[in-house]
């Protein structure tokens, strides 16, 4: 069966990354790789739309002083998008993310609401399929501070020493990025599939509605207990986990290792390994000298991992980019160091002796759900 093509304006924002990085995970698609200076080549943006069975249309400006420039910018991306499909006789499946802010007086929904009925206008006229996708506010892991969600700028205010300030408590329809992307996917397969051609206009359900106040608060007990204390929240409800996932990738890389207190007597060393409110699994490793193990990622759970006994070097590094970041652990100084989801990692015995290594997983291991991809540091 031929792969369905999918190329995605926005490929290295908050959400283009994520579903870029879901797509890659499955046969069914082939990526289009997209850069941003494609809107500057009227060649190289009609050779990427001729390449495209689907196109998911996320470029745009989110927030700029000046409204006008917000504006301009995000419609004359949609025209310059329209443009390329025209010239290159190209009819593909677009999906325009556009926003709840529609409905509201500024410049970034006008130019969402414009962006989408320009669109439509092409596809009722070119006969080609279209998805106006009319979405919640988003949050995830990853996302820029003070640019793509409150809740990106409060985790980030909250694990760098700063003081997170609620301007207006207003109530807010939430949707968690891996659910957007499942939705965004669910609508490229429902096209493809389709005898016929379909303009849609679809209101991305919310999974969450909570008050900014609310949000604060939950991200706000991630810092105290595991933040400042290692203690991992209870991760059984969508919500916190869904919350927990998104706050921890904001630690900054120097948190790292955590070191534990040590409890020794006559009898010997008691150390504490992992408190947590939740369910999960612990195990442990021994690692011959010059071995390495791991060398994959996750999608969705948290991982920590301690050095029992030797010396170990663990390496990690987030999909997509290219830097290594590395933590020497040892037997005497009781440590550990927690895997972020969509980050490869591994641990590598560097001791001359043999390495224990406890592990601890927040879901147990399942054969038919493992979310474990493999991929060298």
């Amino acid at each position: 069966m031929d792969r369905i093509k999918v190329g995605i304006t926005g490929q290295d924002g908050f959400v283009g990354t994520h579903l870029y990085n879901f797509l890659k995970l499955n046969d069914r698609f082939k990526v289009i790789d997209f850069k941003d200076e494609y809107f500057l080549s009227k060649d190289s943006l009609n050779d990427f739309v001729l390449k495209c069975d689907a196109i998911v249309h996320l470029a745009a400006m989110n927030r700029h002083k000046d409204d006008k420039v917000l504006y301009d910018t995000n419609v004359k991306l949609v025209e310059q998008l329209i443009k390329a499909c025209n010239h290159s006789n190209s009819k593909p499946h677009i999906l325009f993310s556009s926003s709840i802010q529609e409905k509201r007086d500024n410049a970034y929904g006008k130019s969402k609401f414009k962006g989408r009925e320009l669109l439509e206008k092409w596809a009722e006229e070119n006969k080609a399929g279209f998805t106006g996708l009319i979405i919640p506010n988003v949050f995830g892991a990853f996302g820029k501070p003070n640019y793509n969600s409150v809740v990106a700028t409060f985790c980030y205010k909250l694990t760098h020493n700063e003081i997170p300030k609620i301007n207006i408590d207003g109530e807010l329809e939430l949707i968690y990025v891996h659910k957007l992307v499942e939705e965004i996917i669910d609508k490229i397969r429902e096209q493809y599939k389709s005898k016929e051609i379909k303009i849609d206009r679809y209101l991305v359900p919310y999974q969450y509605n909570a008050k900014v106040s609310e949000i604060l608060s939950v991200l706000d007990n991630f810092k105290e207990i595991y933040f400042k204390k290692g203690i991992f929240p209870d991760l059984t409800k969508g919500f916190e986990k869904d919350f927990f996932n998104t706050f921890r990738t904001y630690i900054d890389e120097n948190h790292y290792p955590f070191h534990y207190t040590k409890h020794e007597d006559n009898r010997g060393i008691f150390v504490e390994i992992a408190k947590t409110n939740s369910s999960g699994q612990f195990s442990y490793s021994t690692t011959k000298p010059g071995i390495t193990r791991g060398n994959h990622y996750h999608t969705r759970k948290a991982e920590r991992f301690a050095v029992i006994k030797g010396k170990a070097l663990i390496q990690l590094r987030r999909i997509g980019t290219g830097k290594v970041v590395n933590y020497e652990l040892d037997e005497d100084n009781p440590s550990f160091v927690d895997m972020p989801i969509w980050t490869t990692h591994n641990i590598l015995n560097i001791g001359e002796d043999e390495l224990v290594t406890l592990f601890w997983i927040n879901e147990p291991y399942n054969q038919e759900d493992p979310d474990t991809y493999f991929e060298k540091v």
